[in-house]
């Protein structure tokens, strides 16, 4: 098959049908030359898969969410697993970045980047870097380390491969799930809120929120959102500062229903605690056993680790109803990102915990365009009936870095750390001041998909597959092509999936999709440095029950998925040659079963094996077959509840135990960190005032980890990169609406 052609040609035509769109349904002219709108309302319901789904009843979970082409669908009704957690429940538990909603999921792993303060996630045991989360269903739009919830409404969660539904990513991860964030809408009560907030050990926060709805027939919506915090955390010396804006504009038409989306980030940090590196010899880790957990408050990273992440982003979406079965959909959002970091994390030579520090100073800067633009409808073929979708998406994403660097340089250690001051520069690429191109990556794909219901639609069988064209080209820092790291390679992704709905609260559901990834580039030590070596398949195959009645809710899901990974061969030669294979089980639980007390349960069991894979370590050959992958827990549980304290209207207590067991830090699997548990613990009364200003205030106070556990809380899938979790951490705030 051809190549789908050039991004920008897609993209444009998906930004042209965007905004020709807009004046079609929205205005009309009178003969007097007088414009008046002829527009109401949209119909409620989610017949072609563009509203979101419901949050169940107490309104902190969505059973259901975006499932790329296929729209924003019910858990009940589909093939797949996905869940959506709200802004109720964002403020509730005042989560203030995704990683703190994410810990709400026992399928998802909360994970740093490697001397940096980028917030990536595991799902079903895969890597899910910050840059490929998607907003309303498009790629490489958010910032890429740290996103804050201010102007979110869903986080939703996707477990399992996903290449059919949401084509491949940039960075190409998520391939054992994703995650989409939905934003804030007007609603139809007008909303004004501002809410102060204190954090850890002097970290203080204002926001606001003020949301409104206008014209004949409300058709016309405005969502604003800022907000600025800034002030040292729990963690000895530690700054932070965000500061957000974000502006959500709608217009809700017979015909048309249209978006525009804008925000702009910016998040500093200084003094940041990274976390640590055990050190090697020859890829394999030289310590005997893990060094000991030191204080939790301690900051063992040199005073000089730094970063400035600043985002700016848009987003357009259109909807135009054909009819009351038929719509036709399009979407373009584009981000710029600035980024300047000084990071050195330790590495630790022995189990007193001597280390050395390099120092690495960074500018990235990235550029993305991402759209997409499909047609999805409903038609009958006398006792079956069909659910037809074609959907082009495509993301063109150009980064440019450079950087300078020092010699290691002696830290005393993590338990007495020595400051020093910034080091001599020994290596360095490129230009800090104006970095060149390091990367081109196009992704372009194009989908079809039916869902045919048989029985009135008790059984439906999806059947569908996307073509997916990749491009990736690396650059030199002198911004010389390198075409040796370079990847063009085309692919079929098939996905079937088939639902029983036995009854109207119960589902069985079966499915076989897959994911894509292109490979690492060839460590610098092999024969084919450099190479980009191929495009890795990752196939899922999942059996599951769904339940949905009265006050609760929930799923048990079977499954297996398996990834081919890159390896190093006796002959020194890096390819796709092992594969890591993923099998578990997931059961959750959600809902009020008595009247005032809620929860939300979850359990995940892996067994996360290295199949087929060896490796080249310690000048040996190794066999990885049988081990288990790199920073993976076999079991994680989450148990959260809510109570409302009978006798006092508006008071509400809550807590939260997470558990994850033991984690590898080596793929010989002879050094692993223990398993942790950890409490969150909060309260929340809302007082109702009679006032002409002032109709309610909300008063919130919560405690993070509260026995204030010390633990290595994740390993980075590069052998022996170890970060600590955070120590006991205050919340509070308090939200006034007007």
């Amino acid at each position: 098959m051809p190549s789908l052609g050039t991004p920008s040609r897609k993209l444009c035509l998906a930004q042209a049908i965007s905004l020709s769109l807009l004046p079609l349904g929205a205005i009309a002219a009178t003969p007097a030359d007088t414009l008046v709108v002829t527009a109401t309302p949209a119909a409620t319901d989610n017949a072609n898969g563009q509203h979101l789904i419901p949050a169940f009843l107490d309104g902190n979970i969505a059973n259901g969410g975006r499932l790329g082409a296929l729209g924003e669908q019910k858990a009940l009704d589909v093939p797949f697993n996905i869940v959506g957690y709200t802004a109720t429940l964002i403020e509730h538990q005042q989560a203030r970045t995704l990683a703190d909603v994410m810990k709400n999921d026992a399928s998802v792993q909360n994970v740093r980047g490697y001397g940096n303060f980028s917030q990536g996630f595991r799902i079903r045991g895969f890597d899910l870097y910050a840059d490929d989360i998607s907003f309303g269903g498009l790629y490489g739009i958010l910032p890429r380390q740290i996103l804050p919830l201010e102007a979110v409404e869903r986080v939703e969660v996707i477990k399992g491969s996903s290449a059919f539904l949401n084509g491949v990513p940039a960075a190409g991860t998520g391939v054992g799930g994703n995650v989409n964030i939905e934003p804030k809408r007007a609603d139809e009560l007008p909303v004004q809120r501002v809410t102060v907030d204190y954090t850890g050990r002097g970290q203080a926060g204002v926001s606001a929120d003020i949301g409104r709805r206008f014209g004949d027939n409300d058709q016309f919506g405005v969502r604003a959102n800022v907000v600025q915090r800034e002030g040292e955390t729990e963690i000895h010396h530690q700054r932070s500062r965000t500061t957000g804006a974000f502006l959500g504009l709608d217009y809700r038409g017979e015909k048309l229903e249209s978006s525009l989306d804008m925000g702009y980030v910016k998040s500093t940090i200084h003094h940041g605690r990274v976390g640590i590196r055990l050190a090697s010899i020859d890829n394999s880790i030289s310590l005997p056993s893990i060094p000991s957990v030191p204080s939790n408050r301690d900051n063992y990273s040199p005073s000089w680790n730094y970063a400035d992440l600043e985002t700016r982003y848009a987003m357009i979406k259109n909807d135009y109803h054909l009819n009351d079965r038929w719509v036709a959909y399009s979407a373009i959002g584009s981000s710029q990102s600035n980024e300047w970091s000084s990071s050195g994390a330790p590495v630790v030579s022995n189990l007193n915990g001597d280390a050395k520090v390099t120092r690495l100073n960074t500018h990235y800067k990235s550029d993305t365009t991402s759209g997409m633009i499909g047609l999805r409808g409903k038609v009958d073929s006398g006792p079956v009936s069909h659910q037809l979708n074609i959907n082009y998406s495509g993301i063109f994403n150009r980064t440019a870095s450079a950087y300078t660097m020092s010699a290691a340089n002696s830290f005393g250690s993590i338990y007495h750390p020595i400051d020093f001051s910034s080091p001599v520069t020994t290596y360095s690429g490129g230009d800090m001041a104006n970095p060149h191109v390091r990367s081109k990556t196009v992704n372009n794909g194009v989908a079809i998909s039916d869902t045919l219901g048989f029985l009135h639609d008790r059984i439906l069988f999806t059947a569908g597959a996307r073509y997916q064209h990749i491009d990736v080209k690396n650059y030199s820092y002198a911004g010389v092509q390198d075409k040796d790291a370079a990847l063009k390679a085309q692919r079929w992704s098939p996905v079937y999936g088939l639902v029983y709905k036995a009854t109207d609260w119960l589902s069985l559901y079966a499915n076989h999709i897959e994911g894509l990834q292109a490979s690492d580039a060839a460590p610098s030590t092999t024969l084919n440095s450099g190479y980009i070596v191929g495009l890795g398949r990752t196939r899922q195959n999942e059996v599951g029950i769904k339940v949905e009645k009265g006050r609760f809710g929930g799923n048990i899901a079977l499954f297996d998925l398996r990834r081919q990974v890159g390896l190093t061969g006796s002959d020194n030669v890096y390819r796709l040659a092992g594969e890591q294979r993923n099998q578990g089980v997931e059961v959750n639980l959600f809902g009020e079963p008595v009247l005032g007390w809620r929860i939300n349960a979850g359990s995940t069991w892996l067994r996360p094996k290295m199949a087929n894979a060896n490796g080249y370590e310690n000048k040996r050959w190794v066999n990885y077959g049988g081990n288990d992958a790199v920073g993976v827990p076999r079991n994680q549980w989450t148990l959260g509840t809510e109570w409302d304290i009978p006798h006092v209207e508006g008071l509400m207590a809550q807590a939260n135990l997470f558990h994850s067991s033991r984690q590898y830090v080596n793929s010989t699997n002879t050094l692993r960190i223990p398993s942790w548990t950890r409490l969150d613990m909060g309260v929340q009364y809302t007082m109702p005032l009679h006032s002409a200003t002032v109709s309610a205030i909300t008063w919130r106070a919560g405690v993070e980890n509260v026995t204030n556990e010390k633990y290595w809380e994740t390993v980075g899938t590069n052998n022996g990169y170890l970060t600590q979790g955070d120590p006991r951490t205050y919340k509070l705030s308090m939200s006034l609406d007007f």
